[in-house]
């Protein structure tokens, strides 16, 4: 199990379970190394800021990322973490490698907005 403070998707189960009752899911698969422990920070910084996202993370070597290894989105990637980004179930982004705040608020900040609220 990663050492992180998110939650944590154990199987394709979870994955497929959290991807069905969220509107917008952020998955990091990775492991515990420098390309992936950044993410997994500010994934976690981010979490009281962006409540509308669940954010969550998996092993890449458990047999059950390979639901995330063979999306199509991740099929020419070459280093970790794979990030993916859910809305209403379907895939709108993908990233690989290393990613810092600004990169990951401007992803969420346009799959994602803000609903905006009527006065």
């Amino acid at each position: 199990m990663l050492q992180t403070n998110l939650k944590h998707l154990l199987s394709a189960k979870d994955l497929e379970e959290t991807v069905a009752k969220n509107e917008n899911v952020m998955v990091c698969c990775g492991r515990m190394g420098p390309m992936c422990i950044p993410v997994y920070e500010v994934m976690d910084d981010l979490q009281g800021e962006y409540p509308r996202v669940a954010f969550r993370d998996m092993e890449f070597d458990s047999a059950d990322a390979t639901v995330i290894r063979k999306l199509p989105e991740c099929r020419n990637f070459q280093g970790l973490p794979f990030t993916v980004y859910f809305k209403n179930g379907k895939v709108v982004k993908a990233t690989s490698s290393i990613q810092n705040r600004d990169q990951i608020t401007s992803i969420l900040d346009t799959q994602f907005p803000a609903k905006v609220v009527a006065q």
